[in-house]
């Protein structure tokens, strides 16, 4: 695959992937709601996965089809993004150990991290079981591995 302007970039192991706040992400008092925070990770993680080469259409149409849960989310909320605000989520896949794999994420407002989540997503067969990621979806992330999980 290639790069995408709207899939972010790479930076060593780390993806960076730009978000604007806008209106529809904000409560009333004009902070960014909770709950977007885990949309804007998950934006993170899978065009993390796009620009590694891993297509969820492509995972979805092999012989044996996957594709990823999220078994645990741990988020910290540090101090709050606002409307307007030209945010960076921060991607970094640290392991994949058997179906697991183990993430690490920051949303950041000019280098300042507003907040960070600890994420282990898993391989699953369409009916639900735990699966072993396919040996071509380990080649390809495996260069960005930071090796410290």
């Amino acid at each position: 695959m290639t790069d995408q302007p709207s899939a972010g970039r790479f930076d060593g192991c780390d993806h960076l992937l730009p978000v604007r706040v806008y209106y529809e992400d904000t409560d009333f008092t004009g902070l960014v709601y909770h709950a977007n925070y885990v949309r804007y990770f998950e934006r993170g993680r899978s065009d993390f996965l796009r620009l590694a080469g891993v297509g969820h259409v492509e995972l979805l149409e092999q012989d044996e089809p996957l594709a990823f849960v999220v078994a645990e989310l741990n988020i910290k909320y540090l101090k709050p993004a606002r409307i307007d605000d030209a945010l960076v989520v921060r991607t970094r896949y640290e392991a994949i150990k058997g179906p697991r794999l183990l993430i690490r994420q920051t949303i950041e407002r000019e280098g300042e991290v507003l907040c960070q989540a600890e994420v282990v997503a898993v391989c699953i067969h369409l009916d639900g079981r735990p699966r072993r990621p396919t040996k071509r979806l380990i080649e390809l992330v495996t260069p960005w591995l930071s090796g410290e999980g």
